[in-house]
């Protein structure tokens, strides 16, 4: 490791600003693996960046350190199986951009760039960070792209119940829902730029592909008339690098088969189509001992991978990506580095035993790692 420098006395507190320790930590772990900009001394950059924090409470990352930095958050989320691709995530720097039309904007670009026709691509946009003086603009979506639930007297559900007090809110911030609505009308961007003032803006279709769902053997499945969106770019869970957090930071990998198939579609909490599938399969529901729920299963998420693989867009499936993931931790492993991995997330909700990630444990993740993706505040 490169060898640490003393602290030096912090004008302004860490409750009000950025923890030194934290930015030497980060900068020490970047100049160790490699990552630093040619020619760069770590004790000058360290050097430059106690002196921006005691002047200001923070400090701006170089691109470099932006890029490494998310990088390795994507590299440190423990419940992501993806990982093995994180060296590939396109970084977008938008930390300059200010107002919310704008930052809606570069959300639409964020989109239309990471879906390239359906040939996905990891990609992260970086707003304007939290500093002493003012927080960053927040982006109220889970994810930029979700689907309206439409609730109604009975207690029932049109759509996704997942997002039905969300898109009580978005209706009250003004929001009207398409005169003829359905199960898949997708909910505006709320991204509030200025404290308490969230405004909401309606994606662009040509910025939403999304893919009819077919089944390759049984034709009835397409008169269901479902449909699933092809990015799926979470927007709610800030970034922290280095001490510095940035609140609205959106990134996308690609979907995994059975984050659609298996759990989206299928759970009772959500879309919860199994038994209305397992009726058209003319399966026996009137006892759990039939299987009749893991056989309904299997067909949904095949309908989901094939319509997918039938509209050239990037979905992964689960036994594939599951010895990704295996490839991926050997190379940590051979980097001297950990792997933390959360077990029930990591394993796949279909078919789980038969995946090469069933059958071992792995290093518990660790909250305080970084940098990481946060939980959402």
């Amino acid at each position: 490791m490169t060898p640490a420098l003393p602290l030096h006395p912090q004008r302004v507190s860490e409750e009000q600003g950025v923890n030194s320790a934290e930015a030497e930590e980060f900068l020490d772990r970047m100049f160790a693996e490699g990552a630093a900009e040619a020619g760069e001394r770590f004790e000058d950059r360290l050097a430059q960046v106690r002196a921006e924090i005691m002047e200001t409470g923070t400090y701006r990352h170089t691109p470099a350190e932006l890029a490494y930095g998310a990088r390795v958050a994507w590299r440190n989320s423990a419940r992501c199986i993806g990982r093995l691709y994180w060296r590939s995530l396109r970084i977008r720097d938008r930390r300059r951009v200010t107002g919310a039309a704008a930052i809606a904007g570069e959300c639409v670009a964020h989109l239309r760039q990471a879906t390239r026709g359906g040939r996905i691509r990891p990609t992260i946009t970086v707003f304007a960070p939290d500093t002493p003086d003012a927080p960053g603009p927040r982006i109220h979506n889970e994810q930029l792209i979700r689907y309206a639930g439409y609730r109604f007297e009975d207690g029932s559900v049109l759509g996704d119940p997942r997002y039905a007090e969300f898109t009580d809110q978005v209706r009250r911030l003004g929001w009207r829902p398409p005169e003829r609505r359905g199960s898949f009308d997708v909910l505006p961007l709320v991204i509030e730029a200025e404290p308490g003032e969230p405004r909401l803006f309606t994606l662009p279709p040509d910025a939403v592909l999304e893919v009819p769902l077919t089944h390759p053997d049984h034709r009835w499945f397409a008169g269901l008339g479902l449909r699933w969106h092809a990015v799926p770019a979470i927007s709610n869970m800030p970034l922290e690098i280095g001490g510095v957090t940035y609140p609205a930071a959106p990134f996308n990998g690609w979907y995994l088969g059975t984050e659609v198939g298996a759990r989206n579609l299928a759970d009772e909490q959500r879309y919860d189509l199994l038994p209305a599938i397992a009726e058209l399969m003319g399966l026996d529901t009137t006892s759990e001992r039939t299987l009749w729920r893991d056989r309904a299963l299997v067909e949904l998420t095949l309908a989901v991978q094939h319509s997918f693989d039938a509209a050239g867009v990037t979905m992964a499936d689960h036994h594939t990506e599951s010895h990704r993931f295996l490839a991926h931790l050997e190379r940590e492993e051979r980097a001297g580095r950990r792997c933390p991995a959360d077990w029930s997330w990591i394993v796949p909700p279909l078919s789980g035993g038969q995946t090469a990630v069933f059958h071992r444990y792995y290093d518990e993740p660790d909250p305080l790692e970084r940098p990481a993706f946060l939980s959402p505040p």
